[in-house]
């Protein structure tokens, strides 16, 4: 039993002999001083007067007419400052052309006058009916003495095969003796 004593005693004594540091559950310490920034400035500065651009102005033009497609397009446009008038035109599907003549005059909006040329015209219903893809036509020669006919033969085989060849095995030993 004094042995037990003896032991727990030297145990606390070498507990209380421990001098490692103890932890410490604080605050954490302050963030370092973050060096001062300031943003840059632009370097953009409004013109002092309008005399420095100048106002918009153009004027373009360009057209297609397609005799094989059909198609018929075209387009006008000129500007001044705020002032934009122009027109253009398209040849629609059912014949017509539509015309449209428009003008913008400042923050008045967009106005255009919308005309067509010409009658609609719309197929007839049976001949909506024979739309589809193209149907293949064949017709004969006017005289078969005038037309021989291909004489096809079977092609010719370009590779032949090895053929295996076979001999019996021959003895290399000779007989035991």
């Amino acid at each position: 039993m004094n042995s037990k004593v003896l032991f727990v005693l030297a145990l606390v004594a070498v507990a209380a002999a421990d001098k490692r540091p103890r932890p410490s559950y604080g605050a954490p310490p302050p963030p370092p001083p973050q060096p001062s920034y300031s943003a840059p400035q632009p370097v953009y500065s409004a013109p002092e007067s309008s005399e420095e651009f100048e106002p918009p102005k153009y004027n373009f033009e360009w057209e297609v007419k397609d005799q094989y497609s059909g198609n018929d397009f075209e387009h006008q446009e000129e500007r001044d400052d705020d002032n934009t008038q122009g027109a253009y035109s398209v040849q629609l599907p059912d014949g017509r052309l539509q015309r449209v003549t428009y003008y913008v005059n400042g923050d008045s909006g967009y106005i255009a006058e919308v005309t067509y040329e010409g009658e609609a015209e719309y197929p007839s219903a049976e001949s909506r009916e024979s739309y589809g893809p193209p149907q293949p036509s064949y017709s004969a020669p006017e005289s078969e003495e005038s037309v021989e006919a291909p004489v096809y033969s079977p092609p010719r085989p370009q590779y032949a095969p090895p053929q295996p060849s076979y001999s019996p095995p021959q003895r290399t030993y000779g007989r035991p003796q």
